[in-house]
């Protein structure tokens, strides 16, 4: 007997989210500089207040599809032996979902009231919080390309040389939780921060997504009940 494998569509969520995430990119649009004026701040966040609301809500649902490819990459790993690695994946992948919900704590709460009411003080500071916040995100995601990548290392689930590449993503991600420059390239609104980590990132999590899910059982085998001798 066969049953529908859902664990095998859960290794298909992470190009789910990577899809959700572009699209909440796009419609959320460009966002103010760090130290944009107040009325630069106060013009995006109330005058683009439902697309900057509904790229939240899109963002919402693809960290829950973040998620499920999360828990999905730890059972193949702990199928593999390697539960340890799959902690770490694990406890990464929480990491990187509660930065990301903070994300959209404070751009919901700066289009909802804040950015219309607010003192001009607090809201200066809550949108340069937003690419402060931008940066750490770099630490967490790159504990969980490394982790996942060493975990899924020697195993069947992808090519030899693909966890060779998720170990030097691992470590330019990581690059990113530096850029702390007040300015250029290496700011937490500059190229780097901004395009360059979250492109290698989408990169890693789309082909691991496409690996897990070609090379896992197109359906799960359900084992038939012993028969029960009469009586």
């Amino acid at each position: 007997m066969t049953n529908l494998n859902w664990e095998r569509y859960g290794r298909a969520t992470g190009i789910v989210f990577v899809v959700l995430f572009i699209v909440s990119f796009v419609i959320y649009g460009s966002a103010p500089k760090v130290g944009a004026s107040t009325a630069d701040i106060t013009s995006f966040y109330v005058g683009d207040r439902g697309k900057v609301l509904t790229a939240m809500v899109l963002f919402g649902l693809a960290i829950v599809f973040l998620l499920w490819f999360v828990a999905a990459i730890v059972s193949a790993l702990r199928d593999a032996g390697k539960a340890g690695w799959g902690s770490a994946t694990i406890a990464a992948g929480t990491a990187l979902a509660t930065v990301f919900l903070v994300l959209i704590v404070l751009n919901a709460a700066l289009a909802y009231s804040i950015a219309g009411y607010g003192d001009q003080g607090v809201i200066t500071a809550l949108s340069d919080m937003c690419w402060i916040v931008g940066v750490t995100v770099s630490y967490p995601a790159a504990l969980l390309i490394g982790a996942a990548s060493l975990g899924l290392s020697g195993t069947k689930l992808v090519p030899t040389w693909f966890s060779q590449i998720g170990i030097l993503a691992a470590i330019l991600i990581l690059l990113g939780g530096t850029t702390w420059a007040t300015s250029g390239f290496w700011a937490p609104d500059g190229a780097y921060s901004a395009w360059i980590t979250p492109i290698i990132a989408m990169a890693w999590l789309v082909l691991t997504s496409g690996f897990l899910y070609v090379r896992s059982p197109a359906t799960a085998t359900v084992p038939e009940r012993a028969s029960v001798p009469a009586t």
